[in-house]
């Protein structure tokens, strides 16, 4: 039923992957001249950039990618945590601030960065497009076929990336915000994203009718318990990584402070 060798299930995504570290290596490497400042070249940025497309290719091209959209609701779930937490979080942190201040220099792009300097604006876009693709059907729209399917990555990817904005942005035209206004951005999107895990973990039907007649991969393990072992893993990552941020901002806060 599952072929663990099979490592290519969207090829679109795979291709656009490809397409995307090819011309990051450019930026960084022969065009990397025409920037501003002759920077040097970002190793430790590279690095990041790397492993964040390493992660996005397992959560888009593995065998997990295949069973999360047509088999397991939770392993789609946990395969939408890894683009969204460690993956948008690591493209984020690979983009050196001479490459990403020069593009948010021009001046299309200037007009819809102006939401980076407003947190609650970024926080409420955030929930926005990850709540999204748990509306039914929304759901079923993005794993009805490829194209579709790298429309829903795409917009999480963003999602993921807009969310650590504020925690962890590179550039220097709109850098990451003080420990205080993180930590109630924080404590906002835990809240906002409680109305999420709620839907999940209280439905007392199955919500998305595509997994009510798939195969059961694990016996005794059916859609409504699978559906709300979804929702606990949303809730649970999620919850960890806000916490465990609002934490360190916290700390960091109080450190600077004395």
């Amino acid at each position: 039923m599952i072929d663990w060798f099979d490592w290519i299930y969207e090829p679109a995504a795979l291709y656009c992957l490809i397409g995307l570290g090819w011309a990051y290596a450019l930026c960084i490497g022969p065009l990397r001249s025409r920037f501003e400042g002759q920077p040097l070249f970002p190793k430790k940025e590279a690095l990041y950039f790397y492993l964040g497309l390493s992660i996005l290719f397992i959560a888009v091209g593995s065998p997990f990618a295949r069973i999360g959209a047509l088999y397991l609701f939770s392993v789609h779930v946990a395969m939408q945590l890894l683009i969204v937490f460690p993956a948008a979080s690591l493209l984020l942190l690979g983009l050196p601030s001479w490459m990403l201040d020069t593009f948010l220099r021009l001046p299309i792009v200037r007009i819809f960065a102006r939401i980076l300097s407003h947190p609650w604006l970024m926080g409420a876009l955030f929930v926005l497009m990850v709540s999204l693709w748990y509306v039914p059907r929304a759901f079923l729209w993005g794993v009805r076929n490829s194209i579709n399917h790298c429309c829903e990555y795409s917009v999480i990817i963003a999602a993921g990336m807009l969310m650590a904005w504020p925690l962890l942005s590179p550039s220097k035209l709109y850098p990451s915000f003080r420990y205080g206004t993180r930590m109630v951005y924080l404590f906002g999107l835990e809240v906002a994203m409680t109305a999420v895990f709620s839907y999940l973990l209280m439905a007392e039907h199955a919500i998305y009718p595509n997994y009510v007649l798939a195969p059961r991969l694990i016996p005794g393990f059916d859609v409504l318990s699978d559906q709300a072992f979804g929702g606990i893993l949303l809730s649970a990552i999620s919850s960890l990584f806000f916490v465990g941020a609002l934490g360190s901002a916290f700390y960091q806060w109080s450190k600077s402070s004395k």
